[in-house]
């Protein structure tokens, strides 16, 4: 369907990738992996032709419709959510249209052969609205809306009423409901909660029949999805088959040979070096000499890429608290109403309970349960209505949140940020902390205003886990961290000695991090005494 044919792409004097070649076949599932800025973006805007190739062909069927998601949304005005995401199918829409003039012209006299040509594009139109969807258009948009967390009560709501991350939602929707024969998704997840993420899953799996490649940070939906990795590293473009749990282990497993091979050719060179030196002047082994050197110009030299490494970081062990960390005793909030004539809006009440000492808690629930405001409440930044939440003895407390990136100081460099943190470390253990967080080199110098959103995310979390704090509040600390950032926090957060409460919606992480979850469900709270995987089994148990 699409196939990339020795490819070479770079910019400026930077090399991306040389001669890569994969296809993306009929109803495939692919991920697309590498670190930042090796070229995944790329590899999307080469397919969907936004950029050309500097060598090598990409081909590409006129027929195939490919839908790309990325996270640059562009500026959505003058519809409802609704009109908004059936916008992306105004060819379909057309083609609907002319299929009704061609049914009416049907009717009128003309020519046979006229009439045959009429007949012949009225079947090639008929097909490809069925191929597009075109009878259930409408039904589509609003069940993928639906299943997007904007339900029928939004639908008609103007899309300037919503704000950035749900205008995302809303872009993806437009791309699913044109039903293309290709999705390009650029991290599709991002700024989903879990029960979309778990819709999106099923959709894909289920109701999509086409073919998908797509990037994401989140292990557990890639795992789920696709059966082929394509990884872009080192000016290279290299495909797995498998999930990307295979693709980590079989990269492993390659690299180990290449080493091997590596070593057996070096062995093998030193050998042919050392003959031709120690025989180079002599006459009666000219042409051996000769006869090794042309041999040794032949042979293709094995490189060895970059070593990923793992970087690690003993965090200093903070002052101990007393076992009662958190307790809750008839809790509740309520939001005032926003108009006169409004309801005020009750997220939760009557919660009691006791969150203890290196306790690790998860805090689920769907969008807008009250799942932040309880994370606010703990943290002391916002009253609750009724009842109490009281901090125990000798507690401290840390706090993030989105808008902790906001109280950086942009005129800071990271390394000035992280120093503030802890003015008695040495320029070592500060330069280490910033290193375990994948700040390094020159990058330690680089000023906050010029980050991205996960930078600052990985300097606000650094600077949490330096401050001898032994009581951490996440609200989504995963956001915009990718895979490797992730699997760093998640390192430091289980070797932490610490009481952490965190809300996420990266599976993964929670399976891997807490042993207690607290659900927020219509306004009440449930206590499940087990890790994650154990509140799913309960929760569907109960289904």
């Amino acid at each position: 369907m699409i196939h990339l044919t020795d490819v070479t792409k770079q910019h400026g004097s930077q090399v991306l990738f040389r001669d890569a070649r994969f296809q993306i076949l009929p109803g495939a599932r692919m991920g697309l992996v590498g670190p930042n800025g090796a070229g995944k973006s790329t590899i999307f805007r080469l397919i969907t032709g936004e950029e050309e190739a500097d060598k090598g062909e990409i081909s590409c069927s006129k027929k195939t419709v490919i839908g790309y998601f990325s996270q640059d949304v562009g500026e959505m005005s003058g519809r409802s959510a609704l009109e908004e995401v059936m916008s992306s199918s105004e060819e379909v829409v057309k083609l609907g249209i002319e299929i009704k003039e061609m049914e009416a012209a049907m009717g009128e006299a003309m020519a046979d052969d006229e009439m045959a040509r009429l007949l012949e594009r009225y079947g090639n139109a008929m097909e490809d609205f069925e191929h597009r969807g075109g009878y259930d258009l409408e039904a589509r948009a609003k069940s993928v809306l639906t299943g997007l967390g904007i339900g029928p009560d939004r639908f008609h709501y103007p899309v300037e009423s919503f704000s950035g991350g749900w205008k995302m939602r809303i872009a993806l929707a437009k791309i699913l409901t044109l039903n293309p024969d290709v999705l390009l998704l650029d991290e599709p997840t991002n700024h989903l909660d879990v029960e979309s993420i778990v819709w999106l899953e099923d959709w894909l799996a289920t109701e999509f029949k086409g073919a998908v490649l797509m990037t994401s940070h989140d292990r557990d939906f890639m795992n789920r999805l696709v059966s082929r990795i394509v990884e872009v590293a080192n000016q290279a473009v290299t495909t797995y088959n498998g999930d990307y749990d295979f693709y980590l282990r079989e990269r492993e497993i390659r690299r180990e040979q290449l080493v091997a091979s590596y070593k057996r050719q070096q062995e093998m060179l030193a050998k042919e070096e050392e003959f031709i030196a120690r025989f180079a002047a002599r006459a009666s082994h000219a042409s051996q000499v000769q006869s090794r050197v042309k041999k040794l110009e032949k042979i293709e030299r094995i490189e060895l890429p970059p070593e990923h490494k793992s970087i690690h970081f003993e965090f200093a062990k903070p002052p101990r608290s007393g076992d009662d960390v958190v307790r809750l005793e008839d809790l509740g909030k309520v939001w005032p109403a926003l108009e006169e004539d409004g309801k005020d809006v009750s997220v939760f009440g009557g919660v009691s309970g006791l969150i203890q000492r290196v306790d690790k808690v998860a805090v689920v629930g769907v969008n807008g349960a009250g799942k932040s405001t309880f994370l606010k409440i703990l943290a002391e930044q916002v009253e609750p209505t009724e009842g109490s939440a009281k901090l125990g003895a000798n507690v401290a407390l840390g706090y993030f949140s989105q808008h902790a990136m906001e109280l950086l100081e942009p005129g800071r460099t990271v390394f000035q940020t992280v120093q503030a943190a802890m003015p008695h470390a040495t320029i070592g253990v500060v330069r280490n902390l910033c290193a375990a967080f994948l700040f390094q080199g020159d990058d330690v110098d680089k000023q906050i205003q010029v980050l991205s959103g996960g930078e600052k995310s990985r300097v606000v979390l650094a600077i949490l886990l330096a401050r001898p704090n032994n009581f951490l509040v996440l609200d989504e600390p995963t956001n915009h961290l990718d895979m490797q950032s992730r699997e760093i926090l998640l390192e430091a957060l289980r070797n932490y000695s610490g009481t952490v409460v965190i809300v996420s919606h990266d599976r993964h992480f929670l399976r891997a991090l807490v042993q207690r979850v607290l659900e927020i469900d219509h306004g009440e709270m449930r206590d499940y005494q087990g890790g994650y995987e154990y509140y799913l089994s309960k929760v569907s148990e109960s289904a």
